[in-house]
């Protein structure tokens, strides 16, 4: 154990010490966090308000929007601050509380995806007892184990994090309070935690992935088994939105926490970091949109509706 003192705050070195950086990336990162914001929010009062997106597969959509703003708003407003005003101080219990929301919407994120990887199979591979498997309860019970899943998560890793002793340093090579970035400063004997964040880490990724991998399956093997070539295309379009943003979303993932702090590149780490907290949550209102032919409808009609009012 190396000199350890009461650390109060944290320096966060953000992602350049450019002066000449500062207002483009200001800028792209508002903008970035603006089409979050609104695509996200736009798309879960699209399913509030649409009758014909009261469906279990928008359900979760909406859940899933609801999380990228979550994950992303506990980051991308720190950043831009950091970059208007280069006031990049971040308090003790500031950094715990980024952390906690951070680990949990990334974590019900993923459980999210695993739960409408469900959904896909049961309305491909067993379309007549789809009402039956899928109803409301079921849905709900599935999306309420994904928050207290990313609640519980969050719980432990910020917990064990900052139950360790820091001194040696209080600046984080990053621009937010990441797991394996603050678990660097620490002065006490991380191996227990750097085991425990990449066997928690692995398991939630894993088990989810295990199950969407399953799924699919399933799914591929009875679009095989289909003769009908509409039916073909029906079945993979109704897939093909969910497949890209599990294929984002766990591509970052696993490339950023399945591999110990040591080997850890914090500057590889930070542009990984941007793609995942700012890019994949402005992202999926995109790709759910523009490949999905009902939100696309609905908000057709929003348009149209607003033009007769108007």
């Amino acid at each position: 154990m190396g000199n350890c003192t009461d650390v109060t705050h944290f320096i966060l070195l953000g992602l350049t010490d450019g002066p000449e950086l500062q207002a483009p990336l200001f800028i792209m990162f508002t903008l970035i966090y603006l089409f979050n914001v609104v695509g996200n929010l736009g798309m879960i009062v699209l399913i509030l308000t649409d009758s014909g997106l009261h469906t279990p597969m928008y359900f979760f959509l909406s859940n899933l929007s609801l999380a990228d703003v979550g994950y992303s708003s506990a980051v991308t407003p720190t950043v831009m601050a950091g970059l208007l005003t280069g006031y990049k101080v971040i308090s003790y219990n500031a950094c715990a509380v980024q952390m906690f929301f951070f680990v949990s919407f990334a974590t019900v994120e993923n459980y999210l995806l695993a739960s409408m990887a469900y959904d896909r199979y049961a309305a491909v591979c067993k379309p007549l007892h789809y009402t039956s498997t899928m109803t409301t309860r079921m849905c709900a019970c599935l999306a309420t184990s994904s928050y207290i899943c990313g609640f519980l998560n969050a719980v432990f890793h910020t917990g064990d994090i900052f139950s360790l002793l820091f001194g040696k340093s209080n600046v984080i090579h990053h621009f937010f309070c990441d797991v394996p970035a603050v678990m660097a400063l620490s002065c006490s004997d991380i191996y227990h935690s750097e085991v425990i964040l990449v066997f928690m880490s692995s398991f939630n990724v894993f088990f989810a992935l295990l199950i969407i991998l399953i799924s699919y399956l399933f799914v591929f093997i009875t679009i095989l088994k289909m003769h009908s070539a509409r039916g073909h295309q029906k079945a993979l379009s109704t897939c093909a939105s969910h497949l890209t943003a599990v294929f984002i979303f766990y591509g970052t993932v696993i490339f950023m926490y399945l591999q110990p702090s040591s080997r850890h590149s914090m500057d590889t780490d930070k542009m990984t970091s941007v793609f995942y907290t700012m890019v994949i949550p402005m992202l999926n209102p995109m790709v759910y949109s523009l490949r999905n032919k009902e939100v696309k409808s609905a908000f057709k009609k929003v348009i149209e509706k607003a033009k007769i009012s108007t």
